[in-house]
């Protein structure tokens, strides 16, 4: 059998070892899925030690992949081994070289050939290079950017933390960005626990278990009902008690507690400053008229009894979640990508935004830095008009972005949702953060977009931080 051999490596800011246990803990299959490809793990049994076997569903046909892992080496490689699955042969090799007391080398390196011989890599060679290519560039940025991230909060140890809203996008990509830096998570859900890491609640009725909190050192509540829908009354309704009345018995359970949590990170939204139009807006800026400006006002004051009590409580004001997972980016996707996207309305009005990638690192550093505290805009410092979002994501995707979706339009199917959140301008910038010196990973759009939707190994994408392929 003739294989075929992609090798890539990339320099690493930590030592091997750490570099390696990165890898085995839970999440890191997660956090090196790219959010352009459907995966999904149907099995697994262990970890990467030898024998340990994952069974996925993954690429663009839904194929089943049974993997084992081989020849692992503590701090120094491990190998996956296609049991069954599309490839006629698929064996990746993990390995980690030490750079140096603080730095290693991670060199992937896969030797692998299609099904069905010679016809096979003749159909299907460029694209599996090209895929691996697209892969490769975002699973390096991720492992670099993260291990980076973890460093620098590796004097405080592993923390305990509590989250809500660990089913939904932000949580499903927050969870593995903690569990592989070592730290344990908890989770609060209304649905039935999947496991002893989830503990029901009932926000609406007042149901929380104060043991939940047990041990916790920092709780992060990103729940809450969707605003992406007509606003009924009773919609409304709805997405002002989830967000208040959740808020509001976490902050009440906290203050009771012999030993709160030393920081609660609460979810909340650039939705505070109303409709703005030109102005740029900063963490000092008043907050707005209308619907959601109400909602973020009392949402953020329900967080009242734990700051009394002397918890660090951050108010993380996030914009627009860009992945393809999901969305605002996730519903674009389609019209763009067959030609038909554009702006909104006139494309005038400013739109604040941040990676999925951004936001979670930005919930890390809060975890820690006792700077902030109050308002923080957990937006990009790039915000972009309509018009300039639809140029950048057709450019992204090489399609035309020129048809715009009348105002009206948007209002007869939407109502005054429309307003108060497809054609309200809000050009927001994180100040806070800016103050603070704070990096982003995707600051402007553009390399945002091609990290997300896997563009980054093109001329002009996203950093690419290999040193040969």
């Amino acid at each position: 059998m003739r294989l075929e051999r992609f090798t890539r490596r990339v320099r690493l800011p930590v030592s091997a070892r750490v570099a390696y246990d990165w890898h085995a803990r839970p999440g890191a299959f997660e956090r090196l899925s790219p959010p352009w490809d459907r995966v999904e793990v149907l099995e697994r049994h262990g970890g990467i030690e030898p024998g340990g076997r994952v069974m996925l569903r993954a690429g663009p046909l839904r194929s089943r992949w049974e993997i084992e892992h081989r020849d692992t080496v503590p701090a120094e490689q491990f190998r996956d081994v296609q049991l069954r699955g599309p490839f006629a042969c698929w064996d990746h090799l993990h390995r980690f070289e030490p750079d140096g007391a603080d730095a290693c080398v991670l060199e992937d390196r896969i030797d692998w050939a299609p099904p069905f011989g010679a016809p096979g890599r003749l159909v299907a060679g460029g694209l599996v290079r090209d895929r691996l290519d697209r892969l490769f560039v975002y699973r390096h940025a991720v492992t670099a950017a993260d291990l980076a991230m973890h460093a620098t909060a590796a004097g405080h140890g592993p923390q305990h933390v509590l989250v809500t809203g660990g089913r939904g996008l932000i949580g499903s990509a927050l969870l593995p960005m903690l569990t592989t830096g070592g730290h344990r998570v908890r989770t609060l859900t209304r649905a039935t626990p999947r496991g002893a890491g989830e503990v029901r609640w009932d926000p609406a009725r007042g149901v929380l278990d104060p043991a939940a909190f047990d041990g916790v050192d920092a709780v992060v509540h990103l729940a809450g009902e969707s605003i992406g829908a007509r606003w009924t009354a009773e919609r409304r309704r709805d997405i002002l008690e989830s967000r208040v009345a959740g808020t509001r018995l976490i902050a009440e359970r906290i203050a009771a507690l012999e030993r709160p949590p030393r920081v609660w990170i609460s979810a909340s939204a650039v939705g505070f400053y109303g409709d703005r139009g030109e102005e740029t807006l900063t963490e000092d800026s008043a907050p707005g008229t209308g619907f959601l400006p109400e909602v973020v006002r009392a949402w953020e004051a329900a967080t009242g009894p734990a700051e009394a009590r002397g918890v660090r409580v951050v108010h993380l004001r996030s914009a627009v979640v860009l992945t393809p997972r999901g969305g605002a980016l996730a519903r674009m996707l389609p019209p763009f990508r067959l030609g038909l996207g554009g702006p909104l309305g006139d494309g005038r009005q400013w739109m604040s935004w941040i990676s999925i990638d951004d936001l979670c690192a930005l919930i890390h550093r809060a975890l820690f830095d006792p700077q902030l505290a109050g308002a923080v805009n957990a937006v990009a410092p790039a915000p972009v008009t309509s018009r300039g979002f639809a140029r950048t994501l057709g450019s992204a995707l090489g399609r035309p972005a020129v048809l715009p979706v009348p105002a009206a339009a948007l209002r007869l199917a939407f109502g005054a949702m429309a307003d108060g959140t497809l054609l309200a301008s809000q050009r927001v910038i994180p100040a806070r953060l800016e103050r603070l010196g704070h990096s982003f990973r995707h600051a402007t759009l553009e390399v945002a977009l091609r990290h997300l939707l896997g563009g980054g190994h093109r001329r002009g994408g996203a950093w690419a931080p290999s040193l040969e392929h």
